[in-house]
């Protein structure tokens, strides 16, 4: 009986002890080191920095696997990275480089579901590979802890070693890597998943600031005043684009006529030197509708925005968004309006003129605000507009890659068409406005990837940017009543048609086009002045809120063949 017992123990024993435990482990360790060999030769990093970006998290992983006997626990333990590695091969297929930025988390919780649905809709070879990497991982290694099996102390011992020595050469690498790198940030930037999770903390403090605008903005005022006020009525609409770049915009030399309407109104402004300072959404929108300079960052929650600006000065104030409320520093800006209205779908940027036409109607208001947030080209660009507007074909929804490409860029085209009849439509119904006084200023939030060169670079948001993303359309338009009234603002925007202007003009010139000054305003950056600096350096919002001139923000030579192309020197 007693041998019997022991044969039963021992066969016990040898069926816990599972080799298999010991390749599910080394399944683990080589399936997550992966993002970092490709980033390793995506990156434009030093030899050194590439040594320590493998070599660092290859041992971690190694030292993680086997840190409890049953591996299987280890690897659930350890889904978070298995996390930021599907992550970062998603982001890796749609980009081509860069690591999970501070902005995707931001964009990650900010985007609407109808929105991620379409993008992952046409980046599902890369969500079928990372599924088929990780998926059978974590369900072997739930298959693992159901059966209780445990790796054998020699493959433990000598996994643990191994990573260990690995760990420890990559920490000797890492000292010549911050000797050649110019940052001296080489494990907050560029060792993965390291900046990952320094870049998550980043946009965790950035949603807890945004979260407390109310009361660090408490008090805040410009002491508004009107340097001149009108006796008609005076309406004033500024327009937020969504990824219009200026390169598939007729006004600004494309080949198609995507501006038909726009192209023939001589009076139409066009300001041909326009960068933005974010190529994402929610960063670029709250500067765009904030005073505050790109190296003033911090400022943007202590700071109200245009609307409270125009309330103070007297104006009844309406925000109308054809996008979804995104808990962000948008919506904080935007609620400051006395009249916030978001559309719910279709979203067609022409349901924002019909708001405007029925405020407008209806309201005796006689100074009147209009923040209009458009759809525009937000991808899939295909829903965009109405079928009437698909004048190039085909337009079909694709999957994003190099071979689509006729179709993405046939779509977007269209999108900037109906743009242009949406501004033409705004433009011709102010003018049909007797005894108003109206100025309107548009501006894109960014601009778009649309796999123009041999990066293949698609949308927009990545870390790193491009020409195609920085360089946005923008355009203003004045009544005849304005005219007559401001014929100075009229000329100097006309006079600064190329003046190298970022997106922080643009609130600046809203308020000097409604003859409003006060504090934090200045007409060295308004295009209705003549005081405009055009010697003023032009920064860019990188992915952790600093300053940076445009030369570094990742351009390649591409992007300057690009920029020479339009006469911008950024």
């Amino acid at each position: 009986m007693r041998a019997d017992k022991n044969r039963i123990e021992k066969h016990r024993k040898v069926k816990t002890r599972s080799r298999f435990t010991t390749l599910l482990t080394v399944y683990f360790f080589v399936a997550l080191i992966i993002p970092n060999c490709v980033l390793a030769n995506t990156e434009p990093y030093s030899g050194w920095t590439d040594e320590a970006l493998i070599l660092l998290p290859l041992g971690f992983y190694m030292m993680w696997s086997v840190a409890l006997r049953r591996s299987g626990v280890m690897i659930w333990l350890g889904f978070p990275f298995i996390f930021f590695c599907a992550f970062q091969i998603v982001l890796l297929y749609l980009f081509g480089n860069s690591i999970i930025a501070t902005d995707m988390f931001t964009n990650l919780l900010t985007t609407n579901p109808g929105e991620a649905g379409e993008l992952l809709g046409n980046i599902y070879p890369s969500v079928v590979l990372v599924c088929v990497l990780y998926l059978p991982l974590l369900w072997l290694a739930a298959r693992e802890i159901a059966h209780k099996r445990y790796i054998t102390r020699t493959s433990r011992l000598n996994i643990g070693l191994t990573g260990a020595a690995l760990f420890a050469l990559g920490l000797i690498a890492l000292w010549p890597a911050y000797r050649v790198s110019e940052e001296k940030h080489v494990l907050r930037d560029e060792i993965f998943p390291l900046n990952v999770l320094y870049n998550l903390g980043l946009s965790g403090s950035e949603f807890r600031k945004a979260h407390n605008f109310d009361k660090t903005s408490e008090g805040f005022s410009f002491e508004a005043r009107r340097a001149a006020q009108l006796p008609e009525r005076e309406i004033y609409v500024y327009i937020i684009g969504e990824a219009a770049r200026a390169m598939n915009w007729q006004l600004y030399g494309y080949e198609r006529e995507t501006n038909p309407r726009l192209a023939r109104m001589d009076d139409v402004v066009v300001f041909r030197n326009m960068l933005t300072q974010s190529n994402t959404t929610h960063k670029s929108v709250p500067l765009i509708l904030s005073s505050v300079a790109t190296d003033e960052h911090e400022e943007l929650y202590r700071r109200k925005g245009l609307p409270a600006l125009f309330n103070e000065a007297g104006f009844e104030t309406w925000f109308i968004s054809n996008q979804s409320p995104q808990g962000a520093m948008i919506d904080n800006l935007a609620h400051d309006a006395s009249h916030v209205i978001y559309i719910r779908s279709p979203r067609q940027d022409m349901q924002l003129l019909d708001e405007m036409r029925k405020v407008i109607n209806r309201s005796e208001a006689r100074k009147i605000l209009f923040i209009l947030h458009c759809y525009g080209s937000h991808f899939s660009y295909h829903q965009r507009y109405p079928r009437e507007f698909a004048r190039f074909l085909p337009d079909d929804d694709v999957a994003i890659a190099p071979q689509h490409r006729h179709f993405l860029v046939n779509a977007y085209d269209n999108s900037i068409l109906y743009t242009d009849h949406f501004l033409a439509e705004t433009i011709e119904f102010l003018r049909s406005l007797e005894g108003t006084s109206a100025a309107m200023l548009y501006c894109a939030d960014h601009g778009e990837d649309l796999i123009d060169d041999r990066r293949e670079r698609f949308l927009h948001a990545s870390p790193t940017t491009t020409a195609y993303q920085l360089y946005v359309a923008s355009l203003a338009w004045f009544s005849e009543v304005y005219c007559r009234s401001f014929p100075e603002k009229v000329a100097a925007a006309r006079a600064n048609e190329t003046a190298p202007a970022t997106t922080h003009a643009l609130f600046h010139t809203m308020a000097d086009m409604a003859s409003i000054q006060g504090r934090c305003l200045t007409t060295k950056v308004s295009l209705v002045s003549s005081d405009f600096d055009w010697n003023a350096p032009r920064f860019y919002l990188n992915d952790h809120n600093e300053a940076v001139p445009y030369a570094k923000t990742g351009l390649r030579e591409e992007d300057f063949v690009v920029f020479d192309r339009y006469g911008i020197n950024p």
